[in-house]
């Protein structure tokens, strides 16, 4: 079987490459975010947020959890050809890399014009800080960092999933990426309803996070550094960011390019300090 899962993961990733996410096709993840919405008005009310919030987050797994594993189930009853190429229909849907690649050259092509308007409109739909102020320098270090990020959660996450359990296991890690978008908010509306999608989602991430950036760290050439300095550097780097996560890409990153990344950022008009990596 696990051949099948590797066939149907090769494909996956040949499909995001060459179709992405048209905005027009059905998305499991906009029905996800349909119902986690449906979710959210209902529960996140009243007293025992934190317990609703985790209710929230078991049916949605759960239901997530549960249809893949039957739709996946079928498919592969029928034929495994047929399992095969659903399977990889559905793991496509649960990594971005042509989306994120887009998404990213939507910001690069209003800075080589000089129109520093529409790349703040084009950063500010990639990143949750502010950006009406953003200079040149800022935008382009906003849209790094979302990058380097984006690289666990739209990527390497949802394919390390995949290959421990097939589409099943890589719907249900989306699903809580999906979760932790929408209510792991650090605000009085979220903070307590969503600390268990941001929790849950922070485990799911923790062993591909490392994985994934170590394996930058020796396979990119890097600026500066001898590599056995700069996995050094990247290891302590990692552990300034608030997330546990995320300080692994953007530490990586910043290395391989040889570039600053961190700063001051504002979110809703409020300041938030993170230290710098270089």
């Amino acid at each position: 079987m696990i051949i099948y899962h590797l066939i149907s993961i090769t494909l996956a990733v040949i499909i995001d490459c060459f179709i992405g996410d048209p905005s027009r096709w059905p998305h499991p993840v906009r029905w996800m975010g349909n119902f986690i919405a449906l979710l959210d008005r209902h529960l996140n009310q009243g007293k025992y947020k934190k317990r609703k919030g985790i209710v929230l987050l078991l049916l949605v797994t759960t239901t997530v959890l549960v249809i893949n594993l039957l739709v996946s189930w079928g498919a592969y009853e029928f034929h495994y050809i047929m399992g095969i190429i659903v399977e990889a229909c559905l793991i496509a849907t649960t990594i971005s890399q042509k989306d994120l690649k887009t998404a990213a050259l939507r910001v690069y092509k209003p800075l080589t014009d000089g129109d520093i308007e529409d790349a703040r409109y084009q950063v500010s739909m990639i990143v949750g800080r502010d950006t009406e102020k953003l200079d040149e320098n800022e935008i382009i270090r906003a849209t790094v960092e979302t990058v380097a990020e984006s690289i666990g959660d739209g990527i390497t996450s949802s394919l390390f999933w995949a290959f421990i359990g097939g589409a099943p296991l890589a719907m249900m890690y989306r699903a809580v990426n999906t979760c932790d978008s929408m209510i792991g908010h650090k605000n009085e509306h979220y903070q307590v309803f969503g600390w268990a999608s941001a929790k849950f989602d922070d485990v799911l991430n923790w062993i591909p996070s490392r994985i994934t950036s170590f394996l930058m760290m020796l396979t990119n050439r890097i600026q500066y550094l001898k590599r056995k300095e700069a996995i050094k550097c990247w290891r302590v780097d990692a552990q300034k960011h608030p997330s546990p996560n995320s300080g692994f890409f953007e530490a990586a990153v910043a290395l391989l390019l040889g570039i600053q990344l961190g700063g001051i950022n504002y979110y809703n008009g409020l300041k938030s300090d993170e230290l710098v990596w270089e």
